[in-house]
């Protein structure tokens, strides 16, 4: 059943390379692109399968060579050190395999808002959430293609952020950073402390894909604006005209404040940006609210209420409590070395999924 569903892809695979070859295809450019898209998607898979059955053919003749009375003992021993060697690499081929099959989370390839608000903790939490978007600064940084832009902030004196809202535009960026979104949570002494005691702060991150228009049914009819006069840093300017946006998504109470740039307008169509990625965020929150307990991730990709990593600076030491990994090299995490995390989440998750394809 399984290779019948990856002939199938390479099916697929063969008759989009000829329709991509088509003369009259290519010039409808539109519908080239998206099917030399798909194509490409189709590659990393088709692949694995043609040298899995390159692998499967040598292996055949070898079994013939071993159950062949004629066959001298040398022939033997050649297909006997081969085979060993073959087998495993059919085992790990069809591993890879049954991971490139693994159903694609639409939202993957998305560029993505991110919010990250301090929680529970006062001043101390602030600054922790500084913490994490100067750690997740220097992650895209490392991040070949990846471009971090500010949305909105509102920084307490003290330093910090209350909240700040950024985005981050590139390929993948939502398959890497889907796995952050939850409540974050630091044990240190604060800055506040003069009697040297450690403090437990909360942070919350939600880390939303990017939406096209098509996707989010927007009506500005439901949405009320205000303009008022921007607070904090800023100099005089953003006091004395009224530049900064509230939108109101009045069906949903979702509140989206935008308030950085000195235009209206920029101000206006950051807000509606936003809104967007929540719209979309909370229809994508509620389609998974009504999936079956059995098939909920066990991984955890988007509950914001759950308590997902903690930071613990005495002891140097960075857990994740939803895969169990604990690594004690807390100051090169803080520093964007977030790539160990990521991929054990994202390992567990594709283990998830299989064990869910297996049940089916």
């Amino acid at each position: 059943m399984f290779f019948d569903k990856v002939q199938a892809v390479e099916n697929k695979f063969m008759d989009l390379e000829q329709r991509i070859s088509d003369p009259d295809v290519i010039a409808r450019q539109e519908e080239w692109q998206k099917l030399t898209k798909e194509h490409a998607s189709l590659v990393p898979i088709v692949e694995a399968f043609r040298k899995y059955k390159e692998v499967t053919e040598i292996l055949k003749g070898d079994t013939e060579i071993l159950n062949d009375k004629d066959s001298d003992a040398d022939l033997i021993m050649m297909a006997k050190e081969e085979m060993a060697d073959l087998e495993k690499k059919q085992s790990d081929l069809e591993e890879q395999m049954h991971i490139l099959m693994l159903p694609k989370d639409p939202q993957d390839d998305k560029s993505v808002i991110m919010e990250i608000r301090g929680g529970a903790g006062g001043d101390e939490a602030a600054l922790f959430a500084g913490d994490l978007f100067r750690m997740y600064s220097k992650y895209i940084e490392k991040q070949a293609g990846w471009k971090a832009s500010l949305i909105s902030s509102n920084a307490p004196e003290l330093g910090g952020f209350k909240e700040v809202i950024f985005s981050v535009e590139g390929t993948g960026v939502y398959g890497k950073l889907k796995y952050e979104s939850g409540v974050h949570r630091v044990q240190r002494v604060p800055v506040t402390e003069a009697g040297g005691r450690i403090h437990t702060s909360t942070a919350t991150v939600a880390v939303l894909p990017e939406v096209e228009d098509v996707e989010v049914d927007l009506n500005m009819d439901d949405v009320r604006v205000d303009y008022f006069r921007s607070s904090g840093a800023g100099g005089q300017h953003v006091n004395k005209t009224s530049s900064a946006v509230r939108m109101t998504h009045i069906p949903t109470g979702i509140v989206v404040e935008c308030q950085d740039e000195r235009s209206q307008m920029e101000n206006r169509a950051k807000a509606t940006r936003v809104l967007k990625a929540r719209l979309f965020d909370k229809a994508q929150q509620e389609a998974k609210a009504e999936e079956t307990e059995a098939r909920r991730s066990q991984v955890g990709t988007g509950d914001r209420s759950e308590r997902i990593r903690t930071y613990n600076y005495p002891q140097g030491r960075v857990t994740d409590h939803r895969i169990n990994l604990t690594l004690y090299k807390l100051e090169n995490v803080l520093n964007g070395d977030l790539d160990d995390f990521i991929q054990a989440l994202a390992e567990a998750r594709r283990a998830e999924l299989m064990k869910e394809e297996g049940n089916e």
